[in-house]
C-alpha cells in the first residue's frame, strides 16, 4: 500500500480543478484559464448519434482500436491534410481522447525508470503521465521565444532515453515549432533509435500565415515517429473523448494491450459522432477561427499595454498567451489574487514546469468577444493594481 500511495504522490495534482473551485467559490468570475474552444459540435455529429442507436449491435463491444468507418475517414484525413500515409509499417489507433493516446504511448514504449524528454513549459498531463508510469520526464528548457532547442534536446539523451515529445501547435505557449527544428529533432530522434511523440492537438489553430508541419509526414519516419490527434478542439469535442494516435506497426499489439485493459474500446457513440464530424472536416472549425483570432487580437492589445509589467512571448497557434510576470509574488499567489479580488482566472505557470519566476497562461479560445474584452479588462486592471502594490 505504501508503494503505490508513494508513486502517486509524486504526481503533481491537476491545476484546472483546483482554479476550478477557486471561481466557483467567487460566482461572475470570468475564466482565461481552460482550453476549450467557445462553439459546440457540428450538427452532422449529433445526427450520427441515431445512426448508432438505430444498430442494437453497437450497445456491444467494438474493436479496440476503432470502428472501421471511422477509421477509414481518418486515414483519408491525414493522407490529404498531414500528409501522413498509412501503410503496412504504422497504424490507426482510435483513443478516448488525446491524453489516452499520450498514456497509450508512455507504457508502449517504456520500462519503469526510464526517460522521456519533454520541453519547458511543458503540457502537465504529459509530465503526470509519465510520472504515473514510473518512468522519469526530463524537462529541457527552449529558447526565450519558447521555440525548440535541438542542441539542448541532444544533451538530454541518456541510455535511458526512450522519446521526445513535441507539442506544436503548443500549449501552453501557443508557439508553432519551425519545420526545420521539427525535422532535426526527429532526425535526432531516428539517429538516436528513440521515438518521437508529436501531440498535435492544436493543429488547426495557427495565425498570420504560419504553418503546422506534422513529423509523421516526414520521410522515413513512420517507424519512430508517434502523431496524436484529438477532436476536442477543432470539433467542439471536450466531453466526447475521442482522439486518435498513428504508431508504428510494431507497437499496435502492446497498445492494443494496454487499450484494451483501460478502455476495452472507445465509446462507440462517441465514435459516431465523431465520423460525422470528420466527414463536415476542417472548413467547420475555420468557420469559427475568425472569431478567435478576434478574441486574440484584443487580447493581445490589451497586453501590451501591461507590457512592463510582463513579457508576452509570440505566439501564432493554439489559442493561449504564456506570460512571464516582473513580480516577487508566487505565480498561485497572483492567480489567486485576481480571481478573489478582480473575478478573472488564469494558470499558474508552475503547472507548466516553470519553477523560477512567475508565469501566467492566459487562454481566449472559450469566450467570444464581450465576455473575452470583459475579462482581459478584468486581468489587466488586477495586474496594474496588484504589481505596483
Amino acid at each position: 500500500m505504501e508503494s503505490i500511495t508513494s508513486r502517486m504522490q509524486a504526481v503533481q495534482s491537476p491545476i484546472i480543478p483546483v482554479v476550478g473551485e477557486l471561481i466557483r467559490s467567487h460566482p461572475g468570475t470570468i475564466s482565461l484559464g481552460q482550453g476549450v474552444v467557445y462553439y459546440q459540435p457540428p450538427p452532422e455529429a449529433i445526427a450520427q448519434i441515431s445512426q448508432f442507436i438505430a444498430d442494437p449491435e453497437n450497445h456491444k463491444y467494438k474493436a479496440v482500436e476503432g470502428i472501421v468507418p471511422l477509421l477509414e475517414v481518418i486515414k483519408a484525413k491525414i493522407s490529404s491534410e498531414n500528409g501522413i500515409e498509412v501503410k503496412s509499417n504504422n497504424r490507426i489507433v482510435v483513443t478516448a481522447g488525446s491524453n489516452m493516446a499520450f498514456m497509450n504511448a508512455v507504457l508502449a514504449i517504456t520500462n519503469p525508470g526510464d526517460e522521456i524528454i519533454i520541453q519547458t513549459p511543458y503540457y502537465f498531463n504529459h509530465e503526470m503521465a509519465i510520472t504515473m508510469a514510473s518512468c522519469r520526464p526530463v524537462p529541457v528548457a527552449t529558447d526565450d521565444n519558447y521555440q525548440l532547442s535541438p542542441e539542448a534536446i541532444t544533451q538530454a539523451i541518456t541510455e535511458k532515453t526512450r522519446a521526445v515529445v513535441t507539442v506544436s501547435p503548443n500549449n501552453p505557449t501557443g508557439v508553432v515549432y519551425t519545420e526545420e527544428a521539427l525535422r532535426e529533432v526527429n532526425q535526432i530522434c531516428g539517429d538516436r533509435g528513440i521515438y518521437h511523440i508529436s501531440d498535435e492537438t492544436y493543429e488547426y489553430f495557427t495565425y498570420s500565415g504560419v504553418k503546422h508541419y506534422s513529423p509523421g509526414a516526414f520521410a522515413k519516419s513512420n517507424e519512430y515517429t508517434i502523431s496524436l490527434f484529438s477532436l476536442s478542439k477543432a470539433y467542439g469535442f471536450a466531453s466526447w473523448r475521442i482522439g486518435y494516435m498513428i504508431i508504428p506497426e510494431h507497437l499496435f499489439t502492446e497498445v492494443k494491450k494496454i487499450q484494451d485493459t483501460i478502455l476495452i474500446c472507445p465509446p462507440v457513440i462517441s465514435q459516431y459522432a465523431a465520423l460525422g464530424a470528420l466527414q463536415v472536416g476542417v472548413s467547420y472549425c475555420q468557420n469559427y477561427v475568425g472569431e478567435i483570432i478576434a478574441v486574440r487580437k484584443l487580447i493581445l492589445k490589451a497586453l501590451k499595454s501591461i507590457d512592463n509589467f510582463c513579457r508576452i512571448a509570440p505566439a501564432d497557434g493554439a489559442f493561449y498567451f504564456f506570460l512571464k510576470i516582473n513580480t516577487k509574488l508566487s505565480d498561485f499567489k497572483l492567480v489567486e489574487r485576481l480571481i478573489r479580488e478582480y473575478g478573472v482566472a488564469v494558470l499558474p505557470g508552475t503547472t507548466f514546469g516553470m519553477n523560477q519566476g512567475c508565469y501566467l497562461r492566459v487562454a481566449y479560445g472559450a469566450l467570444q468577444e464581450d465576455i473575452a474584452t470583459e475579462g482581459i479588462r478584468r486581468l489587466v486592471q488586477g495586474m496594474k493594481e496588484i504589481l505596483v502594490s
